[in-house]
């Protein structure tokens, strides 16, 4: 392994992600609310822990009660008056379901002058939840949409419709009184009605989307799940105000300042990637070999979310897939690497942030007796890239505003 491109991955994943935490972005929107009468606070997502404590910080008392439902282990220690429950992603589970419920509860019998404050992290389409068919089946429509290649939009424009409180449905709950929502961009192009499955805003989907998605997919359903995608979701929600105050455009533009202060000139590929991990890693590995005689350090920078098909029975994550897809591509460059991360912290289900590679990591795949198609085509790139001490552990970070992939070019 190069240690210097290893250590530069390092303190550019570390400073990308520290520069895109929710505190400062809580803060600043809270400054621009009105609360006339009650608030109560709803989080949900991967970084919901990290904006409930900010919003806590910042209002203390004026916040009467609080209910945050996020990822196993993201929960960082209590806050008063807030209660705080760690439950299952991508898949729904029972405490999913609970802390939901715990939510809905809190804002029940409000009046006109109340508010929620709505704070608001991708993963929360998994996490806030409370469904409309049996939650097995549930499970199990969210685990075929997962294996099956679909992007993130599709998933949750299914997912709307299998839910009571996605799609808008949460905003149409709370009414009469207001919601205020914060929230954090997971999504490509920020759509507001994307981010966790939209449950505090008019859904721009349709029914014919969400059946054009089930045939495309060939998804397996009850006829009562079949049933709900032809109901229509909430178009028009009058008492809800959203601000969006982290995306991934933010990430690339931290992960491409670090780059510039290590000596390399950055270069802004996209901030929309969207297409498979390993067509993504080749892709970088590419670029690499292009510009190799350029004379020049270079990081190209690609922020967005893959996706990856599942067609064997390892462990990984997308980011994990994606770098360990470019390196074969970069097996004779010993000045260049690729590495991406997710910015929460978990690539898949997995304790890895991502996966980092260089040009020795085909020959210590080799040594192990594995090749980089085989561990791919068993997505097992969790354990390949163990072997070479590719994995890149952060723990859970605070937020969640997509991937970055970065490739190195040193001279």
């Amino acid at each position: 392994m190069n240690q210097l491109l290893r250590s530069h991955a390092d303190q550019i994943v570390k400073e990308a992600i520290a520069a895109v935490q929710p505190d400062a972005a809580v803060q600043r929107a809270l400054q621009k609310m009105v609360f006339p009468g009650r608030v109560l606070l709803v989080a949900a997502g991967k970084a919901a822990w990290q904006m409930a404590k900010a919003a806590s910080d910042a209002l203390k008392s004026r916040i009467e009660k609080g209910v945050v439902v996020t990822k196993y282990g993201h929960v960082l220690g209590p806050i008063a008056n807030f209660d705080c429950f760690e439950a299952g992603h991508p898949i729904p589970d029972e405490n999913s379901f609970r802390g939901t419920q715990a939510a809905l509860d809190l804002v029940s019998d409000l009046s006109e002058q109340d508010t929620v404050l709505f704070l608001l992290s991708g993963g929360g389409s998994a996490l806030f939840e409370k469904p409309l068919i049996p939650a097995w089946e549930l499970q199990d429509i969210t685990g075929q949409l997962l294996a099956c290649g679909a992007d993130i939009t599709e998933i949750n424009t299914i997912r709307k419709r299998l839910s009571a409180v996605k799609g808008g449905r949460f905003a149409e709950i709370v009414w009469p009184a207001k919601v205020e929502a914060v929230i954090l961009s997971d999504i490509l192009g920020d759509p507001l009605d994307m981010i966790a499955s939209g449950p505090a805003c008019p859904d721009s989907s349709t029914t014919e989307d969400a059946q054009r998605i089930a045939k495309k997919y060939d998804l397996k359903m009850s006829d009562a799940a079949r049933a709900l995608l032809a109901v229509e979701t909430p178009k028009i929600l009058s008492n809800v105000r959203s601000q969006i105050n982290g995306s991934v455009r933010e990430l690339c533009a931290a992960a491409a300042n670090t780059c510039a202060r290590l000596g390399y000139t950055p270069v802004l590929l996209t901030d929309q990637l969207c297409c498979q991990a390993k067509e993504a890693g080749s892709f970088l590995a590419s670029v690499l070999k292009t510009h190799a005689s350029d004379g020049q350090s270079l990081a190209f920078i690609a922020g967005g979310e893959t996706v990856v098909k599942l067609v064997g029975k390892g462990l990984g994550g997308r980011n994990q897939e994606l770098a360990l897809a470019a390196a074969a591509g970069i097996s004779d460059m010993p000045n260049a690497a690729v590495f991406s991360v997710g910015s929460d912290g978990t690539d898949g289900p997995t304790d890895a942030a991502g996966g980092y590679v260089d040009a020795d990591t085909v020959k210590e795949l080799a040594a192990a007796g594995l090749t980089v198609d085989a561990v791919l085509g068993n997505n097992d790139a969790y354990h390949a890239l163990q072997k070479t001490n590719g994995l890149i552990l952060t723990g859970p970070t605070g937020t969640n505003v997509n991937d970055v992939a970065v490739a190195l070019l040193h001279v």
